[in-house]
C-alpha cells in the first residue's frame, strides 16, 4: 500500500477527540496517510484545513483509518514533480505505491492543469490518467487583478487595456493627466514555475494580439513576441511567489513597485496586513482575466490504490463542504461551490469588490503555452546584470564548498542567453570581477571560477559588498534587472569599512535612485555561524531579502533567487 503508514497512540487519540478504543498510550493504531500537493496559493488554506479534517478521525468503509497531509509549491513546480514521479515509474525506476506520488492534486489555474494533462499524456498516450478540467470539481478561484496605490487606482479603473497603457507610459499621470506623477515600477511572477505569471504572460499575448487567448496559435506566439518583449521591459522584478510579491509591495512602498499583477486574494491579504502609515492597495480588475480556478485532481492512474481514491473523495467532500468552503472565503478566496456567502472580506476596505464584471478567459492550447514559455525565457524576458559575491573563505572547507559549488554550477549553467553575471570571489581579499554573459563561452568561464574557489583567509563581507556595488555603478546595464547575490558562511571579520558606512553607500544606489540595485544575502550553513541581522540589514536597504541557505536547502535557496530576474 502506497503513503506512509503511521501509528498513532489512541490514548492520544482519544483525548484529540476519538472514541471507541481503550485508553491504552502504548497501542499503536496504524492508519494510511493520504498526501495532498497543491499550489502555494492554497498555502494558508492548507495548514487551516488539513487539522481540521485530521480531527474527525476519518476512516475508510473497511475501518481503515487515514490521515491527511498537505505540501504546497509553485504551481509549475507541482506539475514537474508529478510528471517526473509518472516518468521514473514509466522507467521502472520506482513502483506504483510509491510514498512520494500525490493522491490529490491542486493547481493554481487550468492552464498548467492542461500541461498536466498533456505532458501524462505525452507518456501514457490515451490513457487519460488526469482527469479533464470540465470533471475536476472546484475547490476556489481568485481572478488575476492589477495590485495598485489607491491614490492611483482611478487612473486604470476604466482602462481597456492596461498593458497597451504602460507600454508608452513613465507615470500613472501619462495615463491620467489627474493621477499623481507616481513612476510605473511593474512587478510580476516569473511564468515558468508560478501560475499568475504563467496567466500574465497569457493574458499580454491575447492583449497585444486582439485574440482570445484559446485561438492564439503557434505562429501568433513569433508573430507577437516583440510586442510582449517591450511590456516585459517594464518588469523591474520576477518572483516565485505571488504572495512574497504583494508583501513586498507593501513592504517597500509604491518606489519599489507600484503596479502588480496578483490574484485578488492578494491584495486582501496585503490590506489586512498593512501597518498604519503603510501604502493601501486596490484591486484594478482587467475587463477580461483569469479566474486562476483551483480544482481536486484526482488522478485515474495506477498509483492512486482503491484505498487512496476512497479517501480522496472524502477529502473533496470536505473541501467542497459549507464550513470549508467558507473558510476559503475568510482567507480572500472564492468560495468553489454557489451559494457560499463571500463573507467580510470582499470589501473597498480590503481593496476589492464584491461582484466585479469581468469576462474570464480560458487556457490556449499546450503547444501554444509551451512556446510562450519557450520564448519568454530565449527572447521577450527582461535582462539582468548580476553579481555574484562568493565567500571562500577558511570555514567554507569540507562539504561546505562542493555544496555552494554545486548550486553555483547550476545557477551558472540555467542563466538564459540574455543574462550577464560577474562574480567576484572574497576571503581576506577581494578579487576583480569575472564578467560572463549567458552564452556557452561564458558558461565555461563561469564553471572554471566555480572550480577555482579555495577555502582559505579571513572574511572582508562588506569590503566585498561595497566591491560589488562600486562595481555594478560603474557598469550599471541600461533596461535591465541589475542586482547584487551574496553568499557567505561567516561575519565580518577583516574589512576596512564599517556596517553604518556600508548601510549609507547602499543607499546611494536605492529605489529612490535611476540605478535600484537590490542586494540579495544568503548567509550559509546553521545561524550562530554568521550574523543574520547584519545580511538582513544589507538585503532590505533596497527592497531584496535574506535567505538562510543550509547544506540541504541552498539549492533550493538559489534556484528561487534566481526567478528574481
Amino acid at each position: 500500500m502506497k503513503h506512509r503508514w503511521w501509528g498513532w497512540s489512541l490514548g492520544l487519540a482519544l483525548l484529540a477527540g476519538g472514541c471507541g478504543f481503550a485508553n491504552n498510550s502504548t497501542t499503536q493504531a496504524p492508519g494510511l496517510e493520504i498526501k495532498l500537493l497543491f499550489g502555494s496559493a492554497l498555502k494558508e488554506f492548507c495548514s487551516q484545513m488539513v487539522p481540521q479534517f485530521n480531527q474527525q478521525n476519518p476512516k475508510l468503509a473497511d475501518g481503515t483509518r487515514f490521515q491527511i497531509r498537505c505540501t504546497t509549491l509553485g504551481t509549475g513546480d507541482v506539475v514537474t514533480q508529478v510528471v517526473n514521479l509518472a516518468q521514473q515509474w514509466q522507467q521502472g525506476q520506482i513502483k506504483e505505491d510509491n510514498p512520494e506520488f500525490p493522491t490529490l492534486i491542486s493547481l493554481d489555474g487550468d492552464i498548467y492543469h492542461s500541461q498536466l494533462i498533456a505532458r501524462i499524456e505525452q507518456l501514457f498516450p490515451g490513457k487519460n490518467y488526469i482527469p479533464p478540467i470540465t470533471e475536476t470539481p472546484l475547490i476556489a478561484f481568485s481572478p488575476m487583478v492589477f495590485m495598485v496605490p489607491s491614490e492611483v487606482a482611478d487612473s486604470l479603473k476604466n482602462v481597456d487595456s492596461v498593458y497597451q497603457k504602460i507600454l508608452s507610459a513613465t507615470t500613472f499621470q501619462d495615463i491620467d493627466p489627474k493621477a499623481p506623477p507616481l513612476k510605473i515600477f511593474f512587478v510580476q511572477t516569473a511564468p515558468t514555475r508560478s501560475n499568475s505569471g504563467l496567466q500574465t504572460l497569457v493574458t499580454q499575448f491575447a492583449e497585444v494580439s486582439g485574440k482570445p487567448p484559446e485561438q492564439l496559435t503557434v505562429p501568433d506566439v513569433q508573430r507577437y513576441l516583440p510586442q510582449v518583449k517591450t511590456i516585459q521591459a517594464k518588469v523591474t522584478r520576477y518572483g516565485i511567489s505571488t504572495g512574497s510579491l504583494a508583501r513586498d509591495m507593501v513592504k517597500y512602498g509604491p518606489f519599489w513597485a507600484s503596479i502588480g499583477s496578483v490574484y485578488e486574494s492578494a491584495v486582501i491579504e496585503a490590506n489586512q496586513k498593512a501597518t498604519p502609515g503603510q501604502t493601501r492597495y486596490v484591486a484594478i480588475y482587467p475587463k477580461a482575466t483569469f479566474t486562476s480556478n483551483m480544482r481536486a485532481i484526482l488522478p485515474n492512474a495506477p498509483w492512486v490504490s482503491p484505498q487512496e481514491r476512497e479517501a480522496a473523495q472524502q477529502v473533496i467532500n470536505f473541501l467542497r463542504s459549507q464550513p470549508t468552503q467558507e473558510l476559503a472565503a475568510r482567507l480572500g478566496l472564492r468560495p468553489g461551490v454557489p451559494g457560499v456567502p463571500l463573507g467580510a472580506q470582499f470589501t473597498p476596505a480590503n481593496g476589492v469588490t464584491a461582484q466585479p464584471t469581468y469576462n474570464s478567459l480560458r487556457p490556449p492550447s499546450p503547444e501554444v503555452v509551451t512556446a510562450m514559455l519557450r520564448g519568454w525565457e530565449q527572447v521577450a524576458k527582461k535582462p539582468s546584470r548580476v553579481v555574484v559575491v562568493v565567500d571562500d573563505s577558511g570555514s567554507m572547507r569540507g562539504q561546505r564548498l562542493a555544496a555552494v559549488q554545486q548550486s553555483l554550477y547550476t545557477y551558472i549553467n540555467n542563466i538564459g542567453p540574455q543574462d550577464e553575471l560577474a562574480l567576484i570571489r572574497f576571503s581576506t581579499q577581494v578579487d576583480a570581477p569575472i564578467f560572463i554573459r549567458g552564452d556557452a563561452a561564458g558558461k565555461q568561464q563561469g564553471l572554471a571560477f566555480v572550480n577555482n574557489l579555495r577555502a582559505q583567509g579571513s572574511t572582508a563581507l562588506y569590503d566585498a559588498v561595497l566591491a560589488a556595488q562600486t562595481w555594478l555603478r560603474q557598469n550599471l546595464r541600461p533596461s535591465a534587472i541589475n542586482a547584487v547575490v551574496v553568499l557567505t558562511d561567516g561575519e565580518d571579520t577583516s574589512s576596512r569599512i564599517k556596517l553604518p558606512q556600508l548601510e549609507q553607500q547602499l543607499r546611494q544606489s536605492g529605489l529612490n535612485t535611476d540605478e535600484r540595485i537590490s542586494f540579495f544575502t544568503i548567509g550559509y550553513g546553521e545561524e550562530g555561524e554568521f550574523n543574520p541581522e547584519a545580511l538582513q540589514r544589507i538585503a532590505t536597504i533596497n527592497g531584496g531579502y535574506y535567505k538562510l541557505g543550509k547544506p540541504e536547502t541552498i539549492a533550493n535557496v538559489m534556484a528561487d533567487l534566481q526567478l528574481e530576474f
